[in-house]
Parts: C-alpha cells; structure tokens; sequence
C-alpha cells in the first residue's frame, strides 16, 4: 500500500502521519521506458517540488529527479493514471487506487497554486522553447537600456568625487574662518555645495533603482534563455559522446578484422581499386570461376580468381537451371483462366499507432484487439497460401534427377515466399476458428491448397497443398508474436513438409523470424532474420541457409541470404548465394581446400566453383502496388469471390471483405462482432469442459473439420494432417458440417 502523508492544521484522513507542513508523500508507479515500463518510486511534495527516489533511504543522498509545480501541466487520466508536464518533458504516473490517485491530484493542484503565488511576477511568455527572433531583438533593447543607465551611474560618480571634494575643501575653509567677518559668505558656499551634492546622490540613486528594476523585470528571462543553453549544450555533449564510443568500438573492430567489414578478401597479388572488391556474389556475367570462402559461421565471401581457367562441364541440367530473360513455362504464361488485377485503392486514413500499442508491450499480438486500420484485407490463411506464388520452383524440381540440384530448387523455393512481405508491414487477420481457405489452381498451375485453423489460442493453422506435377506440400504452424516496444517480432514454430511423389524424397524446414521495425517514430519496415536448415530425410541431404539481419553499420547487401549444401557426409556441393526480396543463384563446388584462420582463430574453406546461375528471380509488383497493400499478382486474386466454396472461406468474411471495399468503419463494426463472438463461443466449451470435469465425464476437445493430428511417419511430431474429404464435398456443394462462423 502507497503511503500519502500530508500536514495540515485542520483534520485530516485517518492514518495519515503529519510530518513538516504541506509535505506529501507516497509511493507511486512511474514510467521508465520500453523496456521496462512502470516502476514503483517515493515521491516527497514539498516547497511547490516535486522530487522521486527509488526507495524512501535514498531521501538521505541521492533524489532520482525533481519536477517544479509552479508552470507544470496536470493532467488526469483513466485508471489512475495521470500526467504532469514541466519544462517541455512529460511525466507519466500511476497510483494503486481511484482514491489515492485523487488525492495527489488534489495535493499537487494545491501545491501548483501555492507555488504559483509565491513566483515574483514577470512579463515573460514562459515559453520554454529557444530564443525567439523577438526575444532577441527586446533583449538588445534592454541591453542598451542598461548601457545607458551604466553610463549614468558613471557620471553620477564622477559628480559626487567632484561635488565631495569641493564640499571638504568649503568644511576646511569654513573651519579656519570660524569668527571671522566672512563666515557668513563661506557658510552660505557651503550650503551650496552641500545641495549639490544630495542632488547628484539623489541622481545616483534614482540610476541605481532603475538599473535594478530593468535587471529584474528581465533576470527570469535570461535565466531561462541561460538554462535552455545549458540543457543543449548537455544534450550536445552526450551525443559527442556517444558517437565518439560508436566511433572508437568501430576503429577496434575493424583492426581484430577488416575483412568482414569490407566483405571481401583480396587476393596474394593484391587489386588496385577498392570499387573492385565489393560484396556482390556470384556475377552471372564472368565466364571465370569464382573462389568463395565460407567461415564456419555461415559467412560467405567472394574472391575473384586472377587466371582464366576454363569452366568445368556438368553440374546443372536445363530442367532446374532458369535463364533470367526466358520466362517461359513461369506462373505468368500459364494463366488460362482471366482474374482479377487490381482491387479498390486503399484509403487514406490516420490513426495514431503508439495510442493503441502503449498499453501492449510484451503481450501476445494474438490477444491484442486491433482496428482494421493495422491490416491488409487478407487473413493468415491466404498469407499461407501465398507461399505457393513459385510453385513452378518445386515443379522444376520434381523433373531433377539429381537430388542435390533438388535440394537447390527447394531452397530458392523457402526464400521466395518471402519476396512479397518486402512492403507489407500491415497485419493480415487473424482467422477465426474452424475458417477455412482454399485456393483451387488445377487448370494453371496443377494445385490445390487448403488451409483451415485448428486453434484459436494459441493461434495455429494446417495447410495441405497437392500438385498434379510431382510433389505435395504441408505445415502446421503456430504464429508468436510480441510487441516488444520498438518494433514487434513473430516467430513461426512448426514445419513444413515437401515429398517429391516420383522419388519419395521428404523434405523438412521451419521459418525465420519477421521483425516489424519503427513502431513508435518513423517509417515501418520489415526485416527477415535467423536460420532455415532444409533436410531431406531420405537421402540425409542437408541445405543450411543465413538470413542476415540488416545492419546500418554493415557493407554487406541489405536483405542478404548465404547457403550452403550438403551431401549426407558432410561433403559440401553448391554455393547459394542472394536476397530474400530479389532472387537466388547457386553456383557448383568443383575443388576446395584450407584457407586462412578468421579474427576469432576459426579456419576458413574457400571453395572454387563454377559460374552461378539463377534459380529464382521475383516477379515485378503490378501497376499501382503501392495504393493496393503492394500486393503481388496473386495476393490481389485471393480474395477475388468463387462460387461453390465453403461457407467457412475467408472470402466470405463480412470485415475483411468491407475493408477491402474501402468501407474500414463498417469493418471495425463487423470485425468486432465475429470477435465477441468468437469469445461468447469459446466460454461456452469451456463451460462444458469444466462441467465435464466435475461430472467425471470424458473432455470432448474441439475437433477441426478437415485435419486431424497425427504423429508423422518420418519427424516422429505431431502434427495436423489433412483427413480428406473437401473436395469431394465441394463436388456435392454439401457444406452440412461446417459451423456458422460469420
């Protein structure tokens, strides 16, 4: 319990203590930062200040900060929460309770008051902010106000050692006199002298106040003009410091090791212009073999070879290798049935970010409501399907015969599917549970996919994709994310499967992590991070993959991804090398041996390969991208309307679909109606549950339509597998068992 002391000579609360008068104290939570948020201090109201220390011992020797009342701004917010803003900084306080918030409201209004009395009273504005063109120009003016009257004073000075002097000199006269006939004369010059001088004395001090009044109608002025220099210069001298620490930890980084920062080593003979030596990989161009050296971090590093060997044959069969400029047999010319290319401009509608997030830092996004304002119109399930934008990639691969060149094809394909989250920081919906997707591509491209989410808390969806050109593809994944402050991370757990059908070859990977950046100040931008490690379980063929995160500080491309593959030994065979948002190229081993040790002592390979050839390439945006989400070509027919589908089809979802029409008030009204919902249903199994649990009875658990969980032949997981069953029911257009989700 917080503690609020206060000392007053009428009666006061019970338990309150009275130590010295108008003295407040009590613990109250304030917050810090991002990190970590609210934190309990003890605060002490006395004297029109108010001052914080982390623990009442710390009142002895060291006060944490200090707030002046007299120009503060208090401000009451909702549930305990309230708001002081002094000096240009705000200051954001939490009490323990609607009472005791109210009393330090009430306290520290009192104490602003008190304090504003007592302030001596100037013609300043009381801005805070710099020195103003006008401020300037009226400080100039009291500048030569005060020269004047300085010049005043002097001569003032000058008169009364003159008037003095000449006033001693009558007192000697009148003093030898005395008696005499004349005293009366000398008497009267006396008097004489005398009058000047209380004149000129007079004048001194009439100069004397003036001069005093001009300084004090303007000292408060220069002392805040005076502070607010201070506090820049304050501020100045840690950014120099800070920079100057960031300066020397990247001299020293770069004497440990120079080369990783310039991403290339030079060769023995040594190149003469640094131009030459910059991180590019791989130029399809040179006709030469390439030397790559690999640490044993990941880290992939180019070296040009100085001789002109001639290129090895083999390695590559034109089943699997893609000529850049040729297209044919791509997504695009396969297209038989006419869809859609655009949909409605999205609008242009504000909404303060950090107004929603403040309160959610550390939770799960999954629990957060959120406004349409933060999605794109489409949900996590069509996002699943929209992997499948270079399902050629895996049809090019069921044609290899060789399953390392395989193994290459489905690499390019794990990067691919991230091409299109580029430009797409909005949040797509969250699916509700028991909605389904199906994307039904048989006439172009030879696939079917459905998707269906099996648990709503966490968040979890299956999909199962079958190809009539040699392969089938499925995951279970579950989706975590945290807002972490600055930027939010979501993290998918699970795997995704791939088997060839001719060669029965079964691949295994997971997905790297998303970071979303610039949450609270700035442009958003979404960065791809971590590891990929592809096995095929039936050869024991291993690819592992590098995201690098990006770096402001690095040389290296942006969006940079590095592989190497392997056979089951161990034996390393191709090179990969490109970015997640462009395309990837894979170049043959055809020699390798020991290079140098690295800065941290590790030994180096360098590999020799021959050219590099491109596996994947990203298709260009279409026309107007950047005002349709930036969706790809296939994202826009997502949600393009079919006939026969589910009734539990994303397609059919009233918010989603009014958002895509522009319409995102209507949306918010109907998104959190599913939403409340969704919620009224979930009580209610939990209510059978429970009640289940006290009868004895058996727990029914929610059971998804048309996957079930299983434990795979091969990983030994568990996992969502497709049961069967939907198409065969969209053939009858019997959609009994599906629930009314919307």
């Amino acid at each position: 319990m917080n503690e609020l002391v206060k000392s007053v000579s009428s009666p006061t609360l019970p338990g309150l203590q009275l130590p010295c008068p108008d003295t407040y104290k009590g613990w109250l939570f304030k917050w810090t930062n991002y990190l970590k948020g609210y934190q309990r201090r003890w605060f002490v109201l006395s004297n029109g200040l108010l001052s914080y220390y982390r623990t009442q011992a710390e009142m002895a020797h060291t006060c944490r900060g200090t707030i002046p009342l007299a120009k503060a701004h208090i401000e009451v917010g909702d549930t305990c929460h309230l708001v002081l803003t002094s000096g240009g900084r705000s200051y954001h306080l939490k009490a323990t309770s609607e009472g005791e918030c109210q009393r330090w409201v009430s306290a520290l209004q009192q104490a602003k008051t008190n304090a504003t009395l007592l302030m001596p009273h100037s013609d300043d504005s009381g801005d805070e902010g710099p020195v103003s063109q006008e401020d300037r120009a009226l400080t100039q003016g009291v500048l030569k106000s005060l020269a004047s009257k300085l010049d005043d004073l002097s001569t003032c000075n000058e008169l009364i050692g003159k008037h003095g002097a000449a006033l001693q000199r009558s007192l000697s006269e009148l003093e030898e006199l005395r008696g005499s006939t004349d005293s009366t004369d000398k008497v009267k010059a006396v008097n004489e002298r005398a009058t000047l001088f209380r004149i000129t004395s007079n004048a001194m001090i009439n100069a004397c106040r003036d001069f005093l009044d001009v300084a004090e109608s303007n000292s408060r002025r220069w002392q805040k003009a005076l502070q607010y220099e201070r506090e820049q210069r304050h501020h100045l001298e840690e950014t120099i410091e800070q920079l100057a620490k960031q300066h020397n930890s990247l001299e020293r980084a770069w004497r440990d090791n120079p080369t990783s920062y310039t991403g290339v080593e030079r060769s023995q003979e040594g190149d003469e212009s640094d131009e030459d030596d910059e991180a590019e990989f791989f130029d399809a161009m040179e006709e030469s073999p390439a030397f790559i050296t690999v640490t044993t971090t990941g880290q992939i590093q180019h070296k040009r070879s100085g001789s002109n060997q001639s290129m090895m044959s083999g390695g590559m069969t034109n089943d699997w290798t893609h000529n850049e400029n040729d297209t044919s047999g791509t997504n695009h010319l396969q297209l038989q049935r006419t869809r859609r290319s655009r949909i409605p401009d999205k609008p242009n509608y504000s909404l303060n970010l950090w107004s929603i997030m403040k309160n959610c830092i550390g939770k799960d996004l999954s629990k957060i409501p959120m406004p349409v304002n933060f999605n794109e119109p489409l949900s996590m399930l069509q996002r699943l399907s929209e992997d499948l934008e270079y399902s050629d990639l895996l049809d090019r691969a069921a044609r290899c015969d060789s399953s390392l060149e395989q193994m290459c094809l489905v690499a390019a394909f794990s990067v691919s599917s991230y091409s299109t989250t580029v430009h797409r920081t909005a949040k797509p919906f969250n699916p509700l549970l028991g909605e389904t997707y199906e994307l039904d591509r048989l006439e172009e491209y030879g696939y079917r996919s459905l998707s269906e989410q099996v648990s709503h808390h966490p968040p979890a969806a299956a999909h199962h994709v079958t190809s009539q050109r040699g392969w089938s593809l499925w995951q279970h994944i579950t989706i975590d994310s945290k807002f972490r402050g600055k930027y939010i991370s979501v993290v998918p757990l699970g795997n995704i499967h791939l088997q060839f059908h001719s060669s029965g070859n079964h691949y295994v990977w997971s997905k790297v992590t998303s970071t979303v950046h610039n949450i609270i100040v700035g442009k958003l931008w979404i960065d791809q991070s971590g590891d990929i490690d592809i096995v095929n379980n039936t050869t024991k063929d291993t690819c592992h993959l590098k995201f690098s995160p990006y770096s402001y500080f690095s040389r290296e491309v942006p969006r940079k991804v590095t592989g190497v593959v392997e056979d089951r030994d161990g034996t390393a065979h191709y090179i990969l090398s490109g970015t997640w948002d462009d395309k990837m190229e894979s170049a043959k081993i055809v020699d390798s041996s020991q290079g140098s040790s690295g800065s941290e002592g590790k030994q180096k390979t360098v590999y020799q390969t021959l050219q590099s050839k491109l596996l994947w390439k990203k298709y260009p945006l279409p026309d107007n991208a950047e005002n349709m989400h930036f969706f790809s070509s296939l994202a826009l027919t997502l949600n393009e309307l079919e006939d026969g589908v589910a009734p539990t089809d994303s397609r059919l979802r009233p918010d989603q679909r009014l958002m895509e029409a522009g319409l995102w008030d209507e949306a918010n009204i109907h998104k959190q109606r599913l939403e409340d919902c969704q919620r009224v249903e979930r009580k209610r199994r939990e209510a059978q549950t429970n009640q289940a649990l006290e009868e004895g009875q058996d727990i029914e658990l929610y059971q998804p339509l048309w996957f079930e969980k299983r434990t795979d032949d091969t990983t030994r997981e568990n996992t969502y597998i497709y049961r069967g069953g939907y198409w065969e029911a969209k053939d009858r257009q019997d959609w009994s068992q599906c629930p009314e989700i919307f």
